[in-house]
This record gives structure tokens, sequence and C-alpha cells, in this order.
């Protein structure tokens, strides 16, 4: 058996694996200490707040989508489903690759300039980020009706199919209601010269 080489493609992330995520990593609180360090006389105004987030934060992932909540007096919860990420960023400073932490950011169509979700304090970024691009392809891909794909060709062939058949004859008849209204105007109104 010949070992894997390094131009390989990498293996699929496993579903099962990242379905079952439900908190970030204890690495994250590490962050966050060493974040709030770094302002030390606000040390402990900033502590509070991030250790409250580390510890009621959870994460969700089902078939439809994802779901991220914390919070112990304002408890926050988003919710999208898979068919509305548009687009999937994965960001890191320095300290977070030195932990071996990244931040998925998810963006919607939603208008707003920033993320809709930021998913921290995974160890599997890359792993979490193909499994979410190949969900949110395949959302997309269920949206497209096979039906209407394979009648809109055939509108125009003989023996068609009962919808694309019933669809030419309600444009026939959609059709032929323009054309008598256009008559019924034409002599109410007659053109001139």
């Amino acid at each position: 058996m010949n070992p894997p080489s390094a131009t390989s493609p990498p293996s699929p992330p496993d579903p099962a694996a990242i379905l079952a995520i439900e908190r970030p990593d204890p690495k994250l609180m590490l962050y966050y200490f060493i974040c709030c360090l770094a302002a030390l006389p606000l040390f402990p105004l900033l502590i509070i707040p991030n250790f409250f987030r580390y510890h009621t934060m959870r994460y969700r992932f089902d078939s439809e989508g994802i779901s991220m909540r914390w919070g112990i007096l304002f408890r926050r919860e988003i919710i999208l489903n898979y068919a509305r990420i548009q687009d999937i960023h994965l960001t890191s400073n320095i300290l977070e690759r030195w932990l071996g932490l990244a931040r998925i950011q998810i963006q919607t169509a939603s208008g707003s300039s920033g993320p809709e979700m930021t998913l921290e304090g995974l160890l599997q970024c890359d792993a979490v980020r193909d499994f979410l691009y190949a969900r949110m392809r395949g959302a997309k891909e269920k949206t497209f009706h096979p039906a209407v794909a394979d009648a809109a060709p055939s509108l125009g062939v003989a023996g068609a199919g009962a919808g694309a058949e019933a669809l030419i004859e309600t444009l026939r008849a959609v059709a032929a209601e323009l054309r008598a209204v256009r008559e019924a105007l034409g002599k109410r109104n007659p053109p001139q010269l």
C-alpha cells in the first residue's frame, strides 16, 4: 500500500463528526483570557462577559441548517438554513493560529456588511467549512424543481405530458383573452390618422 502523497486531495469531512459538535473547544476560553489580559486595567470588566459567553455558547448542526446560541441575561440565538448561506469565510489572527483555532464567518443575502453568524472556537475549521459548502450547494440544488426543467424544453413538442399540455392551453387562453381586450379597446378608441 502506498502512503498518501502530499498532493493527494483532502478527504471529505466526516458529517457525523461535524453534526456532533455542540460546544466550542476549551482553547477558546484561553484565547479570551489572553485577549482580556492584553487590556490589563480593564481585565475584570472584559473577562466576565467572555467567560459567560464561552460557557453558554452552543452549536447545533442538523439536516436543515445550523444554529448558535449564547447568553445568560440576554439570550441570543441565530438559526440559518443552508439554502440562505451565500458565502463562508475562514479567518484567524496570529494568536488563534497559535492555539489552532479559527473563526468561520457565514454570510447571507441579508444586506448587512458583516457576517450573519460567526462560529468560533472550532479546531476542525477546514472540515466544518467544507461541510457547510457541501450542504449549501446541496440545499440550492434541492430548491431547483426538476419537473419544471423537464417540461420547459418540451413545450413545443407533441405528446409532452399532461402538465405541459395544461400550461400550453392556459397560455393560449390568456393570449385569446388579451386579443379580445385589445380589439375591444380598439373599437372604443379608434386610431387617429
